[in-house]
């Protein structure tokens, strides 16, 4: 898939008092997703339940983190990072994400994420440190030039 690159320079931001809410199945489908999480990502409940949770992946994330957060679950342990998320009109959002399990008498039935805002020191600061694994990694890394006056 091919984006215009001026297509993500438009943040939509997450108010503070909004948690975004999603389960998916055990291989990263959707199941559940919030009122907030359709608002925020621009995608209807419908298009979302039955999708890979990476349909919000934006490319600017390195692989490195989503391998993080696939090794600590399958660990049975939780993961916890700053996300940058693809909006469905190629605009982006920043998350706090906390990602576990979802036990039933003891046996995992599914994955739950539970984001929140992210402020602008961080989002710079990750942005920065992301497209820093990205270059180190071999990822495409894009550069945004502008020529003002």
């Amino acid at each position: 898939m091919q984006y215009n690159e001026s297509e993500f320079l438009f943040e939509t931001e997450v108010p503070a008092e909004e948690t975004i809410i999603s389960r998916t199945d055990l291989d990263g489908n959707i199941t559940y997703a919030n009122e907030t999480f359709c608002e925020i990502s621009g995608y209807e409940v419908d298009e979302l339940i039955g999708m890979p949770h990476n349909i919000v992946r934006h490319p600017d994330m390195p692989s490195a983190i989503f391998s993080e957060l696939w090794e600590a679950l399958h660990n049975g342990e939780q993961w916890r990072g700053v996300i940058k998320n693809l909006r469905s009109d190629k605009g982006y959002y920043w998350v706090n994400a906390i990602v576990s399990g979802v036990f039933k008498d003891g046996v995992l039935v599914e994955y739950k994420s539970i984001r929140s805002p992210v402020s602008r020191e961080d989002k710079i600061k990750h942005q920065k440190l992301y497209d820093k694994m990205r270059q180190e990694n071999g990822e495409k890394v894009r550069k945004i030039i502008y020529e003002g006056k």
